[in-house]
């Protein structure tokens, strides 16, 4: 019999070697991931933040579950049903889907100035376009008057020019909603074109397009999903504007009284009919939030 090789004794079969390699990683030691770690510190909350955490939660909450337990379900159809309630809804629709028109056909190339230029004075453009984020409504329907009235600043030669009036009219409710929602596009549409690659819209222009071109062919595929979420916050934001519109274009039943002004009024005579009126435009935020939560609740 022939002895084995020494060669062989040295190297040992093939199955010895690979009981002794180490995987690529490594020994693991349990608890040492760093996903692990995260688990182990999402398990203990501290009591002194638990607490106002719950309160916090409680304080959001309450109010919609008193409209939903003190709503009126058994005359919900007959409240809704009125005369009143479908005209303030179908001109918060028209009007609410008028304003984000508006506020796309100006808002979109305004993110695209505030994104992709430089010029000097940048960053106070982009805070008097944020600035209706943080003004009170009545103060916006105020300024609204004060620049578009029948003796406004533009209002004045808009009116001796072409006979235009804005003010107390359904027009005047679709300036002063795209006046308040325009920001939330503007900035929903600005964040998306600073996350694109620029590179696209330079390779397209190299090759012969114009700047427009290159923005209408291929900037505008890529941040369509931005622009329609900011298009459904502008929507949102048009549909429950109540300040501005009060103080700019009033609250005649049929031509300017929305949804929120229908609410106001009806809870001064029909308690009932306003909370009815606020269920609809709860679902319509609930809706809202749905349609939006792949972008804004997704758990990064």
């Amino acid at each position: 019999m022939k002895p084995p090789a020494a060669s062989d004794a040295v190297t040992g079969p093939p199955v010895g070697r690979s009981r002794l390699r180490r995987a690529p990683g490594g020994p693991r030691k349990a608890g040492g991931s760093g996903e692990a770690r995260d688990r182990a510190g999402r398990r203990g909350v501290p009591l002194p933040l638990l607490l106002p955490a719950l309160l916090g939660l409680v304080f959001l909450l309450l109010p919609m579950v008193a409209l939903l337990v003190r709503a009126p379900w058994r005359n919900m159809p007959e409240l809704l049903s009125s005369t009143e309630v479908w005209q303030a809804l179908r001109l918060s629709l028209v009007s609410a889907t008028a304003a984000t028109a508006v506020s796309l056909v100006l808002g979109v190339p305004l993110a695209w100035v505030l994104a992709r230029t430089d010029f000097p004075g940048r960053g106070l453009v982009r805070a008097l376009v944020t600035l209706p984020l943080v003004l009170p409504p009545v103060v916006g329907g105020v300024a609204l008057l004060l620049a578009l009235g029948r003796n406004g600043v533009v209002g004045q030669w808009l009116d001796s020019w072409f006979g235009v009036t804005l003010p107390f009219t359904t027009a005047g409710v679709i300036v002063a909603e795209a006046f308040v929602a325009m920001p939330f596009l503007v900035i929903s549409v600005e964040g998306t074109l600073r996350a694109a690659d620029p590179r696209y819209e330079e390779a397209a222009t190299t090759l012969g397009a114009s700047r427009f071109t290159a923005f209408r062919r291929v900037t505008l595929p890529l941040i369509a999903p931005g622009i329609a979420a900011g298009a459904v916050l502008a929507w949102a934001r048009a549909l429950g504007e109540f300040g501005a519109t009060i103080t700019f274009a009033g609250n005649f039943p049929g031509r300017t009284q929305t949804m929120p002004l229908a609410v106001y009024l009806a809870l001064q005579s029909d308690p009932e009919a306003a909370i009815a009126l606020s269920l609809v435009l709860l679902a319509v935020s609930i809706a809202v939030l749905a349609g939006l939560r792949d972008r804004w609740m997704r758990a990064s």
